[in-house]
């Protein structure tokens, strides 16, 4: 469902007139200078109270309801519907009530109920899924809610139509008929029996993002809903399900693709794995949401390894252990997915970006839960794009293996080739295979390829995934350099960079094209461990804050407690 264009709200505000509209609803007015004044037909309005503004073609209430606005908000008021609502019934029933038409129309309610979005003679289960695609239509037309999931990194076309996300906005409500028809009263009370609306008739999900949880034949097995407005009424729960036992799990089909299976206690928290790419991902429903589903599914698909992603808080660590317990014992292998202290994945992998990066990441170095030395586990790449100058130098350079590019850091003086002549033979291509050192000392790392020495400044800076990588590059061959300030991922900067260094280095570009590549992808490694070590520093501060409170309130440090069991 598109959004309505601008042009089409802004010609029904200057075409169609306030004043006939409330005529037709029996209100009768009297001239009160360029203004018209009659009785408010939204309330008890015993002294006129409604004031209409023709060249504005505006209306308010002076009265006990205080409304007002333009002509859609009267149709919104007046017939208690969505914005869409009116502003289709206004471009169809009310097209002949335009300002320049002359005639009044006749003293009757100009509001049809549009078709109802639902089946009336469907059985249960398909009535639900009819409610789901409703809820989806109704996603795809509202802004606010695809902002809140853009917002929470989980706002992609593909998955809001790979898992049917759907808006919950009361509009569903208004389009089915009165509980005084017998067809009304019908509906009504099986949307009722299937959780949709409460005993009063309110829509359950009202105001939430909805996520149903599709069996593999199809069928909606559980809805959760989550709030998205803020500063609700204190009590007020922003997490919603469907009532009764949780039934299914969510995108079940990863668990037949994948033996290794991500865990997370929250639907959003799944959705931001998947939205990174590692599509091999479920949720239970809260930190006491495992249910015998979940396992059983596990046991059907032959899952061999999960890895629990709960939250990093006192509640989701208690969880995760419980249910180590209950996953061993059924011959599952167990990890934990280590967030800073006090996040979850969602929170996590918007404050370190890129999160395909920053989830592989936490994936890569999950914490081993069961018993003697993990076994070995076969860890399937990130699920991110390769940096540009690595893919660009692929096919020229064959990547040398993990274990001949890990990185020497050491504070100790640098080695810095002796001066030669200035004037040297053309450097010869570097062999793949030459290990690479980079030696540290503040923020400065050099780097010795062949008879080319590489200096880098202003690492530090760089504290998000494949976003930039600027850094302040000096490059010597005897007396001979060149430096510059440039992003490393820009092929441009890149490029002009080779130029000038082959030129004062006596050097051929594609030299200084492989150096780069090489010192690129050791400058990603050093990245990836800064990164890290800064999650783990946020950690400890927020466990030495702990122990600071429980000092001040004269109570043993649980955290210093843990340390030395």
């Amino acid at each position: 469902m598109a959004r309505i264009p601008d042009q089409v709200v802004e010609r029904l505000k200057a075409e169609i007139s306030v004043q006939r509209l409330a005529e037709a609803r029996g209100v009768a007015f009297k001239k009160h200078g360029s203004d018209l004044i009659g009785r408010c037909p939204f309330h008890g309005d015993k002294t006129p109270s409604l004031v209409v503004t023709p060249a504005k073609n505006l209306w308010h209430c002076l009265g006990a309801c205080q409304a007002g606005g333009t002509v859609i908000d009267w149709v919104i008021k007046a017939e208690g519907i969505s914005f869409r609502h009116a502003v289709e019934l206004l471009q169809n029933d009310y097209q002949p009530l335009v300002a320049s038409s002359g005639a009044p129309p006749a003293k009757h309610s100009t509001v049809k109920k549009l078709p109802m979005p639902i089946a009336a003679d469907a059985e249960d289960a398909k009535l639900l899924v009819q409610v789901i695609e409703y809820y989806h239509e109704t996603l795809l037309a509202s802004p606010e809610a695809l902002d809140y999931l853009k917002r929470r990194g989980i706002g992609s076309d593909e998955a809001i139509k790979t898992f049917k996300l759907g808006f919950a906005n009361r509009t569903l409500g208004y389009r089915l008929p009165a509980t005084t028809r017998v067809e009304g009263a019908e509906i009504r009370g099986r949307l009722q029996r299937l959780g949709v609306l409460r005993d009063t008739g309110h829509e359950h999900f009202n105001g939430s993002v909805v996520m149903p949880i599709i069996a593999p034949s199809g069928d909606i097995t559980e809805v959760y809903g989550r709030k998205i407005t803020e500063g609700l009424r204190p009590g007020t729960p922003n997490h919603l399900y469907l009532p009764g036992p949780h039934c299914g799990v969510w995108n079940e089909s990863a668990l037949a693709d994948n033996q290794e299976i991500i865990l997370c206690e929250a639907l959003i928290d799944a959705l931001t794995f998947w939205c990174a790419g590692f599509r091999n991902v479920t949720a239970s429903y809260g930190i006491e949401g495992f249910t015998a589903d979940h396992l059983a599914a596990f046991k059907t698909h032959g899952t061999q390894r999960v890895l629990i992603a709960y939250d990093r808080d006192e509640a989701g660590d208690r969880a995760a252990e419980k249910l180590r317990s209950q996953l061993t014992a059924a011959g599952l292998d167990c990890y934990r997915i280590q967030f800073p202290k006090g996040m979850d994945a969602n929170e996590y992998a918007l404050k370190v970006t890129p999160a395909a990066k920053s989830l592989g990441l936490v994936i890569r170095k999950a914490q081993w839960l069961g018993k003697g030395e993990a076994p070995t586990r076969a860890i399937p790449p990130a699920a991110v794009q390769t940096a540009p100058v690595v893919a660009e130098e692929a096919a020229k350079e064959e990547i040398p293996a993990p274990a001949q590019i890990a990185p020497t850091i050491a504070a100790a003086p640098l080695t810095i080739p002796p001066m030669t002549d200035a004037v040297l033979p053309a450097s010869p291509m570097p062999s793949p295979a030459t290990e690479i050192e980079a030696q540290v000392r503040d923020e400065e790392i050099v780097m010795v390829l062949g008879d080319r020495r590489y200096r880098i400044r202003g690492l530090a800076k760089n504290l998000a995934f494949d976003v930039l990588m600027k850094v302040n590059v000096l490059i010597d061959r005897g007396e001979a350099f060149h430096v510059d300030t440039l992003d490393l991922y820009s092929v441009r900067a890149r490029s002009g960079f080779m130029t000038q260094a082959a030129r004062e280095l006596n050097v051929t570009e594609d030299v200084i094209r492989h150096d780069l590549g090489r010192v690129l992808r050791k400058l990603e490694e050093l990245q990836e461990k800064q990164i890290e070590k800064m999650s783990l520093g946020s950690r400890n501060k927020l466990e030495e804050l702990e122990c600071w409170n429980a000092r001040r309130a004269r109570k043993p440090c649980a955290v210093a407690a843990a340390r030395v069991l």
